[in-house]
């Protein structure tokens, strides 16, 4: 369900109100634990955390316009996503899954970039934010890079 909202207060408002407040919380850890030089915009019709192309002239690589994504959070149908791109191309994927395994029991929906949560009361709010702390921009270009050479190679 991608949203056409072009603010990130326009996507919050126009969620239901339980999806609103998770969503809202979760952005304000992100924004409050996300280091100097990510911006938030709307990318991809959820709310994103992108490396700017004053940082990063190139781009994203499946389009050159598009600021190179970190983070995205968005209210899918049936859960909220949280899309990391740093946990999907490798580097924190495993301190992800360990820090999982120690806050719950429960089993983890994840796909290669997308993290599902079922419910508002699953999203570990905490742990986003300790994940957004985990990489400048320089360290993500750097990983970018890096697995984008080792794709090309394959």
């Amino acid at each position: 369900m991608q949203s056409k909202a072009k603010t990130v207060d326009e996507y919050i408002s126009s969620l239901p109100d339980d999806r609103a407040e998770i969503i809202a919380a979760t952005r304000n850890e992100i924004v409050k634990n996300l280091p100097e030089g990510f911006e938030e915009t709307m990318q991809y019709g959820m709310i994103s955390y992108v490396v700017p192309h004053k940082l990063y002239p190139a781009g994203y690589h499946t389009n050159p316009n598009d600021a190179l994504p970190f983070i995205s959070l968005a209210s899918q149908k049936n859960h909220i996503a949280l899309y990391h791109m740093a946990v999907y191309a490798g580097p924190l994927h495993d301190w992800f899954v360990n820090e999982w395994k120690k806050l719950t029991d429960k089993k983890l929906d994840m796909g290669k970039a997308c993290i599902r949560f079922k419910k508002p009361d699953d999203v570990p709010i905490k742990l986003i934010g300790k994940l957004s702390t985990k990489m400048t921009p320089a360290q993500w270009i750097k990983a970018y890079e890096t697995a984008r050479k080792s794709n090309l190679k394959k």
